[in-house]
């Protein structure tokens, strides 16, 4: 389904939605790249969510030697993200937020999530976005450098929850980077958790049921 300029593979509640996480893939990935983890989070059923994953766009990415894959900003051999790309995928998803905002959700039901480059593009999102936010589920990622908190831009969402998870032998995203966004986050005074796994640049089963229970304790029950 087409929503708001970006494709999007959606997954809706048997009941009324109270929540929606807008879940944001990784560098060569797609929409469907973390469809199946929904299951496998076992929200209870008076908690219904939405989940809506939107696929990156294709463009030619300086990592992968030129070659087209779905990127939310150009990604380099030094592991620096393009500053203008990334302005357009924040854009995008903006367009997205606002689109669930139309139909009803208000936007501090609204979370955000995202894996590896998707991490940096929920950052950047979410910390800057005017309304306040649900929270950030940021997973085996990094905060671009330069990243300004504490501003007017930020106020919104200087209280927003964010769980942050990395994996202790990733080749792709070393833990390092993962750590000092923590680091920032928290000296900034965010609300932020942190958890950390034996695992590469991937999602373990760990790993899904902290996020679960981070998203129950966030999201609440509907009541």
């Amino acid at each position: 389904m087409l929503a708001a300029s970006l494709p999007t593979v959606e997954l809706n509640p048997d009941l009324a939605p109270v929540a929606v996480v807008v879940w944001l893939h990784g560098l060569g990935a797609d929409g469907h790249d973390f469809e199946p983890i929904v299951p496998e989070l076992r929200l209870p059923a008076d908690l219904p969510v939405r989940f809506v994953f939107p696929h990156a766009p294709e463009m030619p990415v300086t990592a992968f030697g030129g070659q087209r894959a779905r990127a939310w900003f150009d990604f380099g051999l030094d592991g620096g993200a393009d500053p203008a790309g990334l302005k357009k995928s924040v854009s995008l998803v903006r367009d997205l937020i606002q689109n669930e905002i139309d139909n009803g959700m208000p936007a501090q039901r609204i979370l955000l999530a995202g894996f590896s480059q998707g991490g940096v593009l929920a950052f950047q999102v979410g910390l800057h976005y005017p309304k306040s936010l649900a929270g950030i589920l940021a997973l085996s990622t990094f905060l671009v450098s330069g990243e300004t908190l504490g501003s007017s831009e930020t106020q919104a969402n200087a209280g927003i929850p964010v769980f942050m998870a990395h994996g202790q032998q990733d080749a792709v995203l070393p833990m390092a980077l993962g750590k000092a966004a923590f680091t920032t986050l928290q000296g900034a005074g965010y609300a932020v958790q942190w958890h950390e796994y034996p695992m590469g640049h991937e999602v373990c089963l760990e790993e899904i049921r902290h996020i679960s229970a981070w998203l129950q304790s966030v999201l609440g029950s509907a009541g």
